[in-house]
């Protein structure tokens, strides 16, 4: 995108500081982000034009980000030597007040740059994982007490293992592009466990596990460490739905712990790292441990399986669809994904009980 665009767009945001330039940011596949430099004394600003393909209702979306961080910048500004705008998300006001612009050229709306920080992809030390576990443990702590109840389902069913199930079965039933004789292994390992991975639900209909607010997005490079190496906060809120804590930990677990890349042919080199795993347990731990009930904790380790499984549960079901959801480098990348998830989930059944004895000894 043209600078002078760029420029124009950012003129119409309360931001402070002349336009100097606008680039390209990051390497996320979602939105379209720029970073901009102005010629004030501040950091700058992060300009993203909304992908209206996957969020539609931009109203509601926008809405859960304005009430997601002004919560948790209330909870901060009562913590002695707190910075909120370095520990939450800062959505920046259009000139009008809006909290986003739309314009000819679709969807936008503007944050404050948060400088000094470090973020990965993939975890390299225990070190890393317990600040990513402190990282999401604290978000959650912070937007405890915010009814669920105010927040919009942007994605709707977006873990649902009901739903996700149920449309993996009829995809594989129309075999859109007869795929499915050749994975016959891959589908036995979802139908023998399909019963098991609704549990969670299940105890959430029964009302034995509270309803949340949730990230429902916790990889790892969502999480901004400071020049330190030390938690500074979580980022990416546009799927802050309400969900159970179990989404939020098994899904950090499922991109922390894994031994290996997400795409990795040779699936001897897939396993989960169990120092990993508690590692970044004893960070989550620490700053949830009051919070989470009982039985939430006595499920966080079976989340990591459940978690594995629906990702890799949605690439099997995508690759029997004949890829149209997943964006794919090469033939048959979304099958090698998801063996890659189903690895993972059978390397933590077989440390399923050391897994469960983390949980109890931190607990």
């Amino acid at each position: 995108m043209e600078e002078q665009a760029l420029q124009t767009i950012y003129g119409q945001f309360d931001a402070q500081g002349a336009f100097l330039k606008g680039y390209p940011y990051g390497s996320g596949h979602i939105h379209d982000t720029f970073r901009i430099e102005t010629d004030g004394k501040g950091p700058g600003y992060i300009l993203q034009r909304i992908n209206t393909n996957i969020f539609k209702d931009v109203d509601h979306l926008q809405q859960n980000i304005l009430r997601v961080t002004e919560h948790i910048r209330k909870k901060l500004s009562g913590i002695p030597g707190s910075d909120p705008d370095r520990e939450t998300l800062t959505l920046i006001p259009t000139r009008t007040g809006a909290s986003y612009l739309h314009d000819g050229s679709g969807y936008w709306r503007c944050y404050l740059f948060i400088d000094r920080h470090r973020s990965y992809d993939r975890v390299e030390t225990a070190g890393q994982a317990y600040q990513g576990g402190r990282a999401i443990g604290r978000f959650e702590q912070l937007i405890a007490g915010l009814d669920p109840s105010g927040i919009h389902e942007v994605l709707p069913a977006f873990h649902d293992m009901e739903v996700r199930l149920d449309n993996f079965f009829k995809v594989l039933e129309k075999d859109p592009a007869n795929r499915a004789a050749s994975v016959r292994e891959d589908i036995r390992f979802v139908e023998e466990r399909a019963e098991e991975m609704m549990t969670i639900q299940r105890l959430g209909k029964e009302g034995k596990i509270p309803l949340r607010i949730t990230h429902n997005d916790t990889k790892f490079n969502n999480v901004l460490l400071d020049e330190n190496d030390e938690a500074l906060c979580v980022i990416d809120l546009d799927t802050v739905m309400p969900g159970y804590i179990h989404y939020d930990f098994g899904d950090a677990i499922r991109t922390s712990a894994n031994s290996s890349f997400e795409d990795e042919k040779d699936l001897s080199k897939v396993f989960v790292r169990l120092d990993l795993y508690e590692a970044f347990a004893r960070g989550f731990l620490e700053e949830t441990r009051e919070e989470l009930t009982p039985l939430e904790k006595e499920y966080l380790a079976f989340s990591a399986r459940m978690m594995t499984f629906i990702i890799g549960l949605r690439f099997l079901t995508d690759h029997l669809d004949g890829d149209n959801y997943f964006k794919i480098h090469h033939p048959g990348h979304n099958l090698e994904r998801a063996r890659v998830q189903f690895k993972l989930v059978s390397s933590m059944e077989e440390h399923r009980k050391e897994m469960e004895e983390v949980i109890r000894r931190l607990g």
